[in-house]
């Protein structure tokens, strides 16, 4: 009897040890999964509007979720707030829960200050890094048509400082303040919960922040050090990564995110120093999307991108080509259907032919003189003989 007890006291000893392993298994490796998975959606519409700041290069995303809160990723650059302004209008914004700045360019920022202003703003959110010194001088924008007009010596300004090309940047934290709004900067892992199902996850940037020297291969370090998001809603997923160099995938590739997505907004507006191969096969995107503006003189989108995107059997979107692009879904796939993508315009020319730079946007080459846009160079035609 007593050899009986003691061999039921030792099959009971097992099976704790057997639970707590398993418990131990599934806490480690199958609850952090289990708890990132997206919850269910409501049902409701999200909508996605990539917004058209061309002619020069710039993003502004506008993300509008089933229960009405808002979300502005970037602005585009100075003088575009008009643009993002009357959007909010068009969709009966009334306030913006969040901005995101992903980065300070001025092509990301360069409209944030006036629009913190004009609107009301109740959380933004950036990765909390000035730009780089030692950039070079701005020079204007030219109107649709015209060519760049010479650059003059501006007046010195008494008891003023004068303006310079990180100046879109001092107006924009200024605006912060004035805005009373809650600042916070970007944590990896942090999820912003949109509502009706809709969480947006940040992914990058991880620090150690990339610095300049380890971007010689090619890009630049506020690129490569810009806020990455991602947005999901029931079967629907869209990866932001704003300016992201191969150097911020690389970085991404190497953790336990969940990349794969719907759709992509090409990073960097299409440069050749983003969206590589190994991460397009890791994200598997059925849609591309790219703004990027048709006066930008540093060859984006790239050839070599959208032969990658094409490659990848992914379909291209433009906003050079199409305008402003809507997203719109509710979350569920209905047979092979999860969500609309509108253009505002026909594209007059083929979504897969690359532009030629005349600059490289790279660091290296001292990338980006501030405001250096305008139109196109004329091709000259050659005469037949």
């Amino acid at each position: 009897m007593s050899r009986a007890t003691k061999g039921c006291g030792c099959a009971s000893a097992v099976m704790l040890i057997l639970a707590a392993v398993a418990s131990l298994v599934f806490w480690k490796f199958f609850w952090p999964r289990w708890k990132a998975q997206p919850p269910s959606a409501s049902g409701g519409e999200l909508q996605v509007h990539v917004l058209d700041v061309g002619p020069i290069n710039g993003d502004a995303i506008l993300i509008v979720s089933p229960t009405g809160k808002v979300v502005l990723i970037d602005s585009g650059d100075a003088g575009k707030e008009k643009t993002v302004l009357e959007a909010l209008k068009r969709y009966q914004v009334q306030q913006l829960d969040y901005f995101i700045g992903t980065h300070p360019h001025p092509d990301h920022l360069g409209s944030a200050a006036s629009i913190l202003k004009a609107t009301k703003v109740l959380n933004v959110i950036d990765n909390g890094l000035p730009p780089p010194t030692g950039l070079p001088n701005p020079s204007p924008t030219p109107a649709r048509g015209k060519s760049a007009p010479p650059v003059a010596k501006p007046p010195a300004r008494v008891g003023k400082k004068p303006k310079g090309p990180a100046q879109f940047y001092e107006d924009y934290r200024e605006a912060i303040k004035q805005s009373g709004a809650n600042y916070e900067t970007a944590e990896v892992g942090k999820n912003y919960n949109l509502g009706g199902g809709a969480p947006l996850t940040i992914l990058g940037p991880s620090q150690p922040y990339f610095t300049k020297e380890q971007m010689k291969a090619g890009g630049n370090e506020p690129n490569a050090n810009s806020v990455v998001a991602r947005l999901d809603y029931g079967d629907f997923s869209i990866l932001l990564p704003g300016d992201a160099e191969e150097q911020t995938e690389q970085r991404m590739l190497a953790k336990d995110f969940e990349l794969k997505a719907r759709i992509l907004k090409v990073a960097h507006h299409g440069s050749k120093y983003a969206t590589s191969d190994a991460f397009l096969k890791r994200v598997q995107p059925d849609i591309a999307i790219i703004s990027d503006g048709e006066w930008n003189r540093y060859g984006h989108p790239s050839q070599a991108v959208l032969d990658r995107l094409k490659a990848a059997n992914t379909k291209v979107y433009r906003t050079d080509l199409q305008g402003e692009i809507t997203i719109t879904t509710n979350g569920k796939l209905k047979g092979d259907k999860l969500f609309d993508i509108k253009t505002a315009k026909e594209a007059k020319s083929s979504v897969w032919e690359g532009r030629l730079p005349q600059k490289d946007d790279s660091s290296r080459s001292g990338f980006i003189a501030y405001g250096d846009f305008g139109p196109p160079p004329k091709v000259k035609q050659e005469k037949p003989k």
